[in-house]
């Protein structure tokens, strides 16, 4: 249901592999910035500034970019898949 909700959105003709690549890179801004507003919010509420920011940005920056190679790895090895003869 939510997945034809989103399809909607988009006019004309649309491959829903390309929305869950759109969705992962998305999910994977989220993952980079949520933490860094954890960290400041944490940081406001404790007076730590900026430890916590700064820890959140190391940790974002951390599990963000894990996250993409990983993606990356898995699209690279169905290219390659199909690439094969």
């Amino acid at each position: 249901m939510l997945l034809r909700g989103l399809l909607s959105m988009f006019p004309g003709k649309t491959n829903p592999k390309d929305l869950g690549k759109a969705l992962a890179l998305s999910q994977i801004g989220l993952e980079m910035v949520v933490p860094i507003v954890l960290g400041f919010a944490l940081d406001s509420y404790l007076g730590w500034l900026p430890w916590a920011t700064v820890v959140g940005a190391v940790l974002g920056m951390i599990l963000g970019l894990t996250h993409l190679v990983q993606l990356t790895k898995k699209d690279t090895t169905k290219n390659d898949e199909a690439n094969k003869p």
